[in-house]
């Protein structure tokens, strides 16, 4: 008899699936802004059981429990205080805005947040284009841009047919789904009255994590986690047409464009052999490279002060996974200055601004996404400091 760890897989309902990674204490909030170091460590933990499915390879935490998280005022996800985050989005909305049947048309946004990638996509989109964003933890006011854009504090569902959509997007929602195919069905039938609507959905590419052996990109707020095949597999199933699967953000992104299909398959093939593999190695050194990065952080720290750039969750796991008595990490930096002067959820690091390491005996900045070097170089160089920036996941891999 199956554990309530061995769940059939969420996609495509094959009992033949594999745990790759087991983590118990997890912070289960990687965003969550924390007034002091007591208030950090007393929020809740989970449990991390990833598994993969060895159909069709989609990844998820089989121990996950959604009401352990709580989305409010005080959860931010702000990225895009960051230039190159930034620079990345509006490449994004300029492709987007481009496109004829947005220009004149509607856009729902899926997930829409704080609803600033929507407004701007609909200002820059021009002065015909409507925009619609849902998501239930939207704050702010309902309507914008003179009538042309409204936000609903509710999930996009079957009753929104009537509401004629030419282009759907959803920028890092599925990944917090734990089951994606009521998401992606849901949305479906919310299309039955758009049979001509564009479906573009963007989420973490797993198969870049495990290749590059990025253990700290494994964290709880991610409860499903896809490659491009098992991202295209699920849309199939949900009765949509792929019409492509890209790598974007130095792969570490995926970026699905699909149509409605009239014909949803009851079953695909498997397509999951290589990354099953990714996995099993990943078991394998995940142990190992975690160790090595805790007596790292000691080396480093005995030679002068260390810091970890980025507050987000790739920081947030790593100091939980290395340093989570707080002796050797002495500040979490972000650029995000609704994040500074907070706290760093599960191990209470302080967060800082990048200013406040003028003038203090910082030797060693810890870079956890490459994407960001040349940014974080070029701040460095700004305040004058001559910092060294060690880039953990190049010797992940190295």
């Amino acid at each position: 008899m199956k554990t309530p760890h061995e769940m059939d897989c969420p996609i495509c309902l094959s009992g033949e699936t594999e745990e790759f990674l087991h983590r118990t204490g997890v912070s289960v909030h990687q965003n969550l802004l924390c007034k002091s170091p007591a208030e950090a460590r007393q929020l809740a933990r989970g449990e991390l059981v990833m598994r993969i499915c060895l159909h069709c390879g989609f990844v998820y935490n089989a121990a996950f429990d959604p009401s352990q998280l709580e989305y409010g005022k005080q959860y931010d996800n702000t990225q895009t205080h960051s230039e190159t985050l930034q620079t990345y989005v509006d490449q994004v909305i300029g492709r987007l805005a481009k496109r004829t049947e947005l220009r004149r048309g509607t856009v729902v946004e899926v997930g829409c947040g704080k609803g600033g990638f929507l407004r701007r996509l609909i200002t820059s989109a021009g002065p015909e284009c409507r925009g619609h964003g849902f998501d239930p933890a939207y704050e702010g006011e309902e309507n914008g841009l003179e009538g042309r854009l409204r936000f609903h504090r509710c999930f996009y569902e079957p009753k929104q047919a009537e509401l004629a959509a030419d282009v759907v997007v959803s920028r890092h929602v599925i990944e917090h789904v734990p089951l994606p195919m009521t998401m992606l069905r849901s949305i479906r039938r919310a299309l039955s009255g758009s049979p001509n609507a564009r479906v573009c959905f963007e989420t973490p590419c797993v198969r870049w994590i495990l290749e590059n052996q990025v253990v700290w990109d494994f964290f709880y707020e991610h409860c499903s986690l896809f490659t491009a095949d098992s991202l295209a597999t699920a849309f199939t199933l949900a009765g949509f047409k792929v019409e492509s699967v890209e790598h974007v953000f130095g792969g570490q992104y995926l970026w699905l464009e699909a149509v409605l299909d009239e014909d949803s398959p009851l079953s695909v093939k498997p397509k999951s052999r290589e990354v099953i593999d990714l996995a099993r190695n990943f078991t394998r050194r995940e142990t190992q490279l975690a160790d090595h990065w805790r007596s790292e952080v000691v080396r480093y720290a005995s030679e002068g002060e260390v810091v970890v750039w980025g507050g987000g969750a790739k920081g947030v796991t790593f100091a939980n996974l290395v340093d989570r008595d707080r002796s050797d990490i002495a500040a979490i930096v972000d650029v995000n200055p609704n994040k500074q002067g907070h706290f760093l959820p599960g191990s209470g690091h302080p967060i800082v601004a990048p200013e406040w390491l003028v003038g203090r005996s910082i030797k060693t900045a810890i870079l956890l996404n490459p994407n960001y070097a040349d940014e974080i170089r070029s701040e460095l160089r700004s305040l004058g400091l001559e910092i060294e920036l060690v880039d953990f996941m190049r010797e992940a891999v190295a």
